[in-house]
């Protein structure tokens, strides 16, 4: 098989492993509010997780290498960090307003202890939703364009690191599915928008290589992973966690615990 080939064929199948992740939450024919609950609490585990262990990491010696120093790389990345928060709390303050004009957040929080059991609207679920695709994908794009570019150099270190992106994105496409799945009750919408998410890997892989493969460089990739990382902990903390504290109080943390141990245990195995 052609080098070229065998790199994108490797990179689509870590990208569609976000449909993988989509199909498994609906294995229960109705996904109850404590199953959602959960997923949402371990969606947020394995994103922060992901973001200040891996992705925050990836980015800090990355920018090291490209500027021959750690305490400059660390502060590039830390930059890069805020300004990834900074971009996706923006984004969020728009989609806020054009979703719920008017709305108070402090008002809704309020309302937690009220109640046990506090259903959240369908504009919230599918806001969560859909910032977690776009999380999802801006994250994807440049791992596939970095698993892309390592399984052209070496085969052997892009399918190992293919298979263990293949292995975040599982419990991403869980991420992306339930909320949308609650908010239109189509499970159809539901999958395709997760897989969509994923289809972000091949575009990375694909527009890295034709248009951007003559600037990329150890400032690109510190600079890409830093804001990811930075978008990802927003996204966790903003609408996951107080998404799944509306529905139950317990779940949620039992879900975070959950996220970051699988995390943890893959980042372990696929060490190389």
């Amino acid at each position: 098989m052609e080098p070229l080939t065998l790199a994108f064929l490797v990179t689509l199948g870590a990208g569609l492993a976000t449909g993988i992740g989509s199909l498994l939450a609906f294995l229960q024919r109705e996904p109850s509010k404590k199953f959602l609950a959960f997923m949402l609490g371990l969606s947020a585990g394995v994103m922060l997780y992901v973001s200040m262990i891996e992705i925050f990491q990836k980015a800090v010696k990355s920018l090291m290498e490209a500027t021959g120093s750690y305490e400059t790389g660390y502060i590039w990345a830390t930059v890069g960090f805020f300004g990834g928060f900074i971009v996706i709390s923006i984004i969020d303050y728009f989609i806020d307003h054009f979703y719920h004009p008017g709305h108070n957040h402090l008002e809704t929080d309020s309302t937690l202890h009220e109640k046990d059991d506090i259903d959240i609207d369908d504009k919230t679920m599918m806001r969560t939703g859909l910032f977690m695709a776009l999380a999802i994908g801006i994250h994807n794009f440049p791992e596939g364009l970095a698993t892309f570019m390592a399984t052209l150099q070496e085969p052997g270190l892009g399918l190992a690191f293919a298979f263990a992106i293949a292995i975040h994105n599982i419990p991403e496409g869980i991420a992306v599915s339930i909320p949308i799945y609650q908010a239109t009750k189509s499970k159809a919408k539901a999958f395709w928008y997760s897989l969509v998410s994923g289809f972000a890997e091949p575009v990375g892989a694909l527009v890295g290589f034709f248009l951007l493969s003559q600037f990329i460089d150890d400032y690109f990739f510190g600079v890409v992973f830093a804001g990811v990382a930075g978008i990802m902990v927003y996204i966790s903390l903003d609408e996951l966690l107080p998404s799944a504290r509306r529905i139950d109080h317990h779940l949620p943390i039992v879900g975070v615990f959950c996220g970051m141990v699988i995390m943890a245990l893959s980042l372990i195995l696929f060490m190389v």
